[in-house]
């Protein structure tokens, strides 16, 4: 048993500004990074769009990973969205572009992005194989120039405004 002499503790009182640096400080010396509340809310904004229908066999491909997805998964930059046969998927960016594949399709979200003040940013997305119907949002109606389509032959500018794109064949070279 450990004795305590009471009358030697010291008492403080800290604000709470004070105490979170303290904890933050001593977080950092034992090697642990603070846990940042904001840190969700820039990861959440790292986020193009949003998977709002899906039929069939639909999955994404991150960062070399296979990802299942489902109706309100979030896709990001450089995705690749596969749908296989009697497929299909609608994808609704953050400026409000719909983006519907159509079965045995193979589509790349390059880049995009958007801000929502001045509805300015950039768009480029491949379509590598299949089908895509577009309708496009606020960023494309108030900057045209600024988003792009692309497929192995051809590369579309557009000027707000809905269209599809059909790509035949799709060969291994495709992947």
């Amino acid at each position: 048993m450990i004795a305590v002499n009471t009358s030697c503790l010291i008492h403080y009182t800290v604000s709470p500004v004070r105490s979170h640096v303290i904890r933050c400080v001593l977080l950092l010396a034992c090697g642990c990074p603070p846990v940042i509340d904001a840190y969700a809310d820039a990861h959440a904004a790292d986020a193009i769009g949003m998977i709002k229908t899906l039929k069939g066999s639909v999955h994404v491909e991150r960062s070399g990973q296979l990802q299942n997805v489902a109706i309100g998964s979030e896709v990001y930059n450089n995705d690749r969205v596969v749908t296989g046969p009697a497929s299909a998927v609608g994808i609704t960016l953050r400026d409000n572009t719909l983006l519907t594949e159509g079965a045995n399709s193979l589509l790349d979200l390059n880049k995009f992005t958007f801000n929502t003040t001045t509805d300015g940013g950039a768009l480029d997305i491949s379509i590598k194989r299949g089908s895509l119907a577009v309708v496009d949002g606020k960023l494309a109606k108030a900057n045209p120039e600024s988003a792009r389509y692309s497929t192995p032959t051809t590369t579309l500018g557009v000027r707000g405004t809905e269209f599809i794109i059909e790509v035949g064949g799709g060969t291994e070279r495709d992947r």
